[in-house]
Order: C-alpha cells, then structure tokens, then sequence
C-alpha cells in the first residue's frame, strides 16, 4: 500500500461527507433560492442573524468533522497498523470493522442533525426579529432541504465507497454480517432511497420553488416565467442525478449477482477455487458468505470423496483378484460395498504347498461400514494371513487373532463376525469356525436339501478369552457350499420387505446346475431387482464353492 493510497484510505469518508454538503447548499442555493431571489433586505436589517448565519455553517462543518475524526479513530489506528504491516489483537479490529460498518450511518444521522438544528436557529431567529411568515416558513424550508439532499448524497456516496474501497481492506475473507451491532443497507432500504431522490426529492423542490415564487411575484406573467425556467432547471438536474444514481445501484447489485453466477457456474463444473468478493452487509453479501462457506464445504467434502476413492481403490485390491484354481472344486466370490468402503470381507488363504487340494476360505463381517469398519476389516485380513501362515488348527488360528484384535478394539464397541474354514478336496471334508457369523449353507441338488453349518462362538474382537470350537463334516460332488453375510438377505425393497433366507435359498435351487460364478451372478441380479430402486444399506458378501465330480 502507498502512502497516496493510504492517505486517500484514511480520508475518504471524510471527504465524501464534506462533498455531500458542498453539493446539499450549492444544490438547494441554485435549485430553490435563485428562483425569485431571497428577500435580503428583510433577513439583514439586524446585525445578529448576519453573524449568526456566517458563523454557523463553518461551525456546523468543523463539527461534523471534528465528530468524525472521534468516531474514525478506531478505524485509523486500524488502517495504521495494515500500512504497517503489523497485527492488530482481535478485539480491537473486531471495534475498527464495527465501527467502519456503522460510520455511514454516523454521518448521516449528524449531516441531518445539524442542518435541522440549522432550521430550527433560523427560523427561531426570523421569527424573534418579526421578519415575517413568509421568511420564517422559507428558512426552515430551505435549511430542511439541505438537510435531507445531503443526506441522500451521503447515503449514496458513502455506501459506495464503503463498498469499493475500504471494505476490501478491512474485510478481504468477507464475514461482514458476522460483525455483531452494526446497521445493515438493505436492498430494499437503497430502493427506497432511490426512491426518494429520484421522485420525492424533486417534487418537494418543485412545491418549495412554486411557493418562493408566488409570494415573491405578485405579476402573474413574470411568476410564471419565473416558473417555467425552475421547473425546467430542476427537471434536467434531477433526470441527469436520477439517472446516474440509478446506474450506481444497478452496477452495485449487477456487479456482485454476476460474481455469484460466475462462482456458481464453476462450482457446476466440479471447480471450488474461486471466491466470491464479499464487500456488502446486505443480502447479497450474506449471500456471498453463505457460498463462499458451502465452497469450502464443497472442497473439504472433493478431497474427502477423492481419499474414499484411494481408500475403495486400496481396499478392493485386498480383495481376491480371482478365484483360486482347485481341483474338484468351482469357487467364485465377491463383494459389493453400499459405500466406497465397507467391513464385509472374504479371503482365500494359502496352504502349505504339500496339502494340494486343500483351500482355506474365510467370510467376515465388521460390525457397520464406512471408513471405521473398513479400518478394522484390514486390520483383521492381516492378522488372520499372518497366523494362517503358521500350523495349527482352524480354532486355534481365531483365537489368536481374536485375542489380537481385541486389545485393538477394546472400549470401542465394534467386532466382527467371521466364518472360518478349510475345504479338503481329495476327502471331501469341510473343517470350520464359526465366530458370531451367519451359518454358511450346503445345497444339494439331488435332495433340494439345504443344511446350515452351524456355530455359536463369540464373534471377534468382543473378548480376548473367547473360545472358539471347530467342527467338520463330509461333502458330497455335486453338493454347494454357500458362505454370505447378512446384508444378502435382510436387504429390503420399497415395501419394507426383507430378501429374506428362503429367497436366497429359491435362486439357488433355481441355478444350482450353473457354475458357481453364474450362481454367484444369479444371487446379485435377484437381490438388484428385489431392492430397485433403493439402493443398498448394507455391504453384500457371498462366496459360492460348488464340489465337483
């Protein structure tokens, strides 16, 4: 910031007020009082009222000013401090902005003050020195439209340098209506200020000129001259003032709604860099806040959805790529996530490379979904291959990682579910755990016969001195081993209706002589059609191994 600029800053308001007097008495002088003269001869026939009218408006100048200066005080040690590039404690700019919010106002209410104080001098005087109605209606009048003509001017142009100027300094991340006790320009209050200086002000000036006139010219023929060239002056000031007001306003409300359509546009095209100039206390920078916070909202919700789409990438890429090849067997598996993430999970564990023929199949469900459960459930994977690698029995195996997943969880309220087992293909045997999960089911074609393997230990991570029981039994060729969570069969449609198990059971039977992948396949498409056109409230897990001949 130069020195010029900061200056011109500091002095701004100052001026623009002092310029909105100037332009009050030049303006009521050359519209109200040159029509038909001012009766001097009558005002100064005695001395007091002479001094009193030279003294008074210098003073009534020094005074706005001198109130002015009192009042900006705050403001100008803060404009200071930005020169200076040094930080002001958050109070003290907290009383700058307030007080540069409220300073049109301030101004406004001492311009009016003092010139109605002024009416009310003058007309007080008029009437102690009997200088007549006439002069004492008249002075009142005339000191009344100062007062009022420069109020408007000030309103005007105080407002758009508070906006233009000073605002960006004081104000460059916006918050303006943050700012607690301060007055808001409303749209509807510039309208009606409009309003008044486009239509009422010119009318009340026209009545005031007629009224000097016609008490001032008792020659009709001249009154009327008189008349015609007053209405004709005030006409063209007030179109030319209507005019360039008019466009004030309309730049002033245009400028910021095309920003925001702007910004909005860009916010369509997934782009949340742009910010909005916030410089009003109004509606439309209300507005302008309001976007500005949902843009950022919008940012922090696109990094969000970005690290879900690492998160969903990382997660499906622990997932089986594909079934493993076993003979005498047909696997297929997959799961489907209702978030990016999810805690359903399903794993082929390797074997020892001398027990061929022999594969370790696990399904599990973490309590919930989302991120936290998506956490867990990997937490959980790299427990259960780490001891898989190593010998023991299946129980074994889950204890161990029960017992390290519950110093992991504890206090937390989340576990999970699992079902455990290892399918050995030349015996035709099924060895299994079942930790709190649903049991897995065996279809066999032949019978239509649906059998459930059963458990009822504690589902992981709920106690660390769980104990977990293994079972076995034989598998027949032809048989089908389905292992699936619960959101297979408790997902619902838009009767509230569950899928239900005996569904489930009706689609297998239905494609029990397709391979595992087209059964897997069949179960998906049923459970779309039953829920469409919800979507799914839980993750969707089911693993298909169907014993060959």
């Amino acid at each position: 910031m130069t020195k010029f600029k900061y200056f011109h800053l500091k002095n701004e308001m100052l001026i623009a007020n002092f310029l909105a007097n100037v332009i009050g008495v030049f303006g009521v002088n050359a519209l109200m009082i040159s029509p038909g003269g001012f009766p001097k001869h009558k005002i100064w026939t005695y001395p007091i009222p002479y001094w009193i009218d030279a003294l008074f408006t210098p003073f009534a100048f020094a005074f706005v000013a001198g109130m002015t200066l009192l009042y900006e005080k705050p403001v100008r040690r803060y404009l200071d401090t930005i020169f200076k590039h040094a930080s002001a404690s958050s109070d003290y700019a907290g009383i700058a902005r307030q007080r540069l919010l409220n300073e049109p106002f301030i101004l406004i209410a001492l311009d009016f003050s003092m010139w109605l104080l002024s009416a009310i001098i003058y007309s007080t005087l008029h009437w102690v020195y009997s200088s007549g109605t006439n002069v004492v209606l008249s002075s009142l009048y005339h000191n009344l439209s100062i007062g009022v003509i420069t109020v408007t001017i000030a309103f005007f142009l105080l407002e758009h340098i508070l906006q233009k100027n000073l605002t960006p300094h004081f104000f460059p991340n916006g918050g303006l209506h943050a700012i607690p006790k301060t007055l808001r320009i409303q749209i509807r209050t510039r309208l009606a200020a409009l309003l008044f200086a486009c239509n009422l002000i010119p009318l009340i000036s026209i009545i005031l000129v007629l009224h000097r006139i016609t008490n001032n010219y008792s020659d009709t023929l001249i009154a009327l001259e008189q008349l015609r060239w007053a209405i004709i002056t005030n006409a063209v000031v007030f179109i030319i003032v209507g005019i360039f007001l008019t466009g004030l306003v309309a730049k002033n409300l245009s400028l910021p709604f095309g920003q925001i359509i702007q910004t909005l546009q860009e916010i369509r095209n997934g782009k949340f860099d742009n910010k909005i100039r916030v410089t009003s206390n109004d509606e439309i920078g209300y507005t302008g806040d309001v976007i500005n916070e949902m843009t950022e909202g919008l940012k922090e919700r696109d990094r969000i959805r970005r690290s879900l789409g690492i998160a969903k990438e990382v997660q499906q890429h622990l997932l089986p790529a594909a079934a493993p090849i076993i003979q005498g067997l047909d696997i297929a598996g997959k799961s489907i996530y209702c978030e990016e993430t999810g805690g359903d999970y399903f794993d082929y564990l390797p074997v020892d490379k001398n027990e061929r023929g022999k594969i370790k199949i696990v399904v599990g469900d973490v309590s919930d979904h989302g991120i936290a459960s998506a956490l867990l459930m990997t937490t959980a994977r790299a427990f259960l291959r780490q001891r898989a690698s190593k010998p023991g029995n299946l129980n074994q195996i889950i204890a161990d990682v029960n017992r390290q997943l519950s110093r992991d969880v504890e206090d937390s309220g989340r576990f999970m579910t699992l079902f455990f087992c290892e399918i050995d293909s030349p015996d035709k045997i099924i060895r299994w755990v079942n930790a709190g999960h649903d049991p897995a089911f065996t279809f066999d074609p032949d019978s239509e016969n649906f059998e459930e393997l059963t458990g009822h230990s504690l589902p992981l991570g709920v106690s660390e001195k769980a104990a977990y029981q293994e079972f076995q039994r034989k598998i027949l060729p032809g048989q089908i081993l389905l292992i699936g969570t619960d959101g297979i069969w408790e997902s619902q449609n838009t009767r509230g209706q569950m899928f239900g198990k005996e569904r489930f059971r009706h689609v297998i039977s239905a494609h029990a002589r397709q391979t595992a992948i087209e059964i897997l396949q069949a179960v998906i498409d049923e459970l779309n059609r039953f829920c469409k056109p919800l979507g799914k409230d839980d993750d969707v897990t089911l693993v298909v191994i169907k014993v060959n001949s």
